[in-house]
């Protein structure tokens, strides 16, 4: 596997350290919960994508719509907000429950609205919170129920829901805070959005109520979207949020588009593919992380100035000294669509405390194959990167970005380990547990 400079640009195997963990876990035994073994005596395969050694996957789901992002209650049910490609009888969100133990859910039980849907999903005490449309609502989790019987409760209304990008995932900490990503609205804020060598709007006005983060309270129902409830700024569209044991808030970011393809001047292909490198980054309260203005140059190890607002190609930096840098950076394009910190102890311990992250893959490289369609790990210690990535599951798609195969979107940790893995193209859920 290739390996290149940067912060966690290339990837190298984390064989080795697991390998030195093996020897410990072999004296100390993981014990998963008895869903989880009843459910590794059936996994004999990896359900067609390729994972590391001792790890094994099966379909959890099939053809269920178009799953983006899960939650798992602690008794093993998995929810699901399903993109609606078209009406849902039933409703567009699902309730899913493996009752045998062998790692497939054998109920599947549909609610909420049958012609909308979107991509945020969390478990608080015993809500279920969901993005919809312009609002999230909180479904009460009545003991014995799989699906949610009453109908929901509002808890934020009056969200932004316009433009490039909108998806409004969330995460819940805690406490209750509920942290919105708000994706921008445009790619770069330029005058005329994705046009050649149209120049940024300065100040980008879109940042008082997109790209950023914004904080609500999961604890209270009612409130309506404000822009004073920004808690970070200058991220164009951070899907995948989660937090550490320490209470540290990580988020995933795309990176912009169109380098090449909007400033053929400035950007050779090649860069136009490579460049801005996609993101991991630590969340800071008022923490600013430079969209529009900047962009992460994964060769360089630095934010450099966009094209729209002075940049040469990547050689100035100007204002984009004070801006926030990453925790990782990953190629370019590759779309991180989910983050999970893994804070569960099914897995070996090099796992332990490290972040997983779903890549949607790429659309846009200006030259070669499209790349992505994976799901990788980051190690992370204190907070910060402690070491390369390496790819943990791949095998979901071509590189031609062509064709009806699978898409990971999702990702979701179980009471007992077992990470789940949504796929918004083809509709498949995967349950890869380790099985040593």
């Amino acid at each position: 596997m290739a390996q290149g400079p940067g912060i966690g640009i290339g990837r190298r195997t984390i064989r080795g350290l697991i390998v030195r963990q093996l020897a410990i876990i072999c004296l100390t035994a993981l014990s998963p919960a008895s869903g989880a073994q009843a459910a590794e005596k059936s996994c004999n395969a990896n359900a067609g994508i390729t994972l590391p050694k001792g790890f094994c996957a099966t379909i959890f789901a099939d053809h269920v719509g178009a799953p983006r992002h899960m939650a798992v209650a602690p008794d093993g049910t998995v929810y699901v907000n399903n993109r609606s490609r078209k009406p849902s009888p039933g409703g567009s969100l699902l309730a899913l429950k493996d009752s045998k133990g062998d790692g497939h859910a054998d109920i599947i039980e549909r609610f909420g609205p049958a012609d909308t849907g979107g991509t945020g999903i969390a478990i608080y005490k015993n809500g279920l919170f969901v993005d919809i449309g312009d609002k999230i609502v909180r479904y009460e989790l009545a003991p014995g129920d799989i699906a949610p019987k009453g109908q929901p409760e509002t808890a934020v209304s009056g969200i932004p829901h316009n433009g490039d990008h909108k998806s409004r995932p969330f995460s819940i900490d805690l406490k209750g805070n509920l942290f919105v990503d708000l994706g921008s609205a445009t790619n770069s804020c330029q005058k005329d959005n994705r046009a050649e060598e149209s120049p940024g709007i300065d100040p980008c006005v879109e940042l008082e109520t997109n790209a950023g983060i914004w904080r609500f309270d999961a604890n209270k129902t009612g409130q309506v979207f404000s822009p004073a409830e920004r808690y970070a700024t200058g991220l164009r569209n951070a899907e995948g949020i989660d937090f550490d044991d320490d209470g540290r808030i990580f988020a995933t970011q795309h990176g912009r588009d169109q380098l090449r393809e909007n400033w053929p001047k400035l950007y050779s292909p090649k860069q136009g593919s490579d460049q801005p490198a996609e993101v991991l980054v630590e969340l800071q309260q008022g923490g600013d992380y430079g969209w529009p203005y900047c962009y992460y140059d994964g060769i360089q190890q630095k934010n450099v100035l966009a094209p729209e607002y002075g940049g040469d190609g990547g050689k100035a930096v100007g204002r984009c000294a004070e801006k926030l840098p990453p925790v990782a950076a990953f190629p370019g394009h590759w779309a991180p669509n989910d983050l999970k910190i893994y804070k569960a102890k099914a897995f070996p311990v090099a796992y332990r405390g490290g972040a997983f992250i779903a890549f949607h893959g790429s659309w846009n490289r200006s030259e070669g194959p499209q790349q992505g369609y994976n799901v990788v790990f980051q190690p992370l210690t204190g907070g910060k990167a402690s070491g390369l990535y390496t790819v943990f599951a791949e095998g979901f798609r071509g590189g031609d970005a062509t064709g009806t195969e699978h898409r990971p979107t999702g990702l979701a940790v179980g009471p007992d380990g077992a990470l789940y893995v949504s796929d918004d193209a083809a509709g498949r859920i995967w349950r890869i547990v380790y099985t040593g």
